[in-house]
């Protein structure tokens, strides 16, 4: 087992280190010290609802059944391409042109 993860699934200040830099957060060590006992006390809840013996409980991933509302579909009067474009502050094409959030242009 590595040194970030302790035996009996116990959560440990390093376990909690190693989540954030996982997650790419910045912790202080209260919030690491406060993070290391809300997390044991979630598993600790955790492990005593896995006691429960479930062998004759159907699964179910709803406790009661879903159904999709939907409304019929209707024509309506959308919006022409040149209407919809007349205050862009960029388009390019027909198209709204926006900036780049991913890196480089493609």
């Amino acid at each position: 087992m590595s040194d970030t993860h302790a035996a009996n699934n116990e959560i440990t200040t390093e376990t909690v280190e190693h989540l954030a830099g996982l997650a790419r957060i910045a912790l202080t060590p209260e919030e690491v010290a406060s993070l290391t006992t809300e997390l044991g006390s979630i598993l600790t809840n955790i492990a005593k609802v896995s006691e429960v013996t479930t062998a004759d409980v159907t699964a179910t991933s709803h406790p009661i059944p879903l159904t999709n509302v939907t409304r019929k579909d209707e024509i309506a009067d959308v919006l022409s391409r040149e209407d919809a474009l007349k205050n862009a502050p960029d388009q390019a094409d027909g198209m709204f042109r926006v900036t780049s959030i991913l890196g480089e242009e493609q």
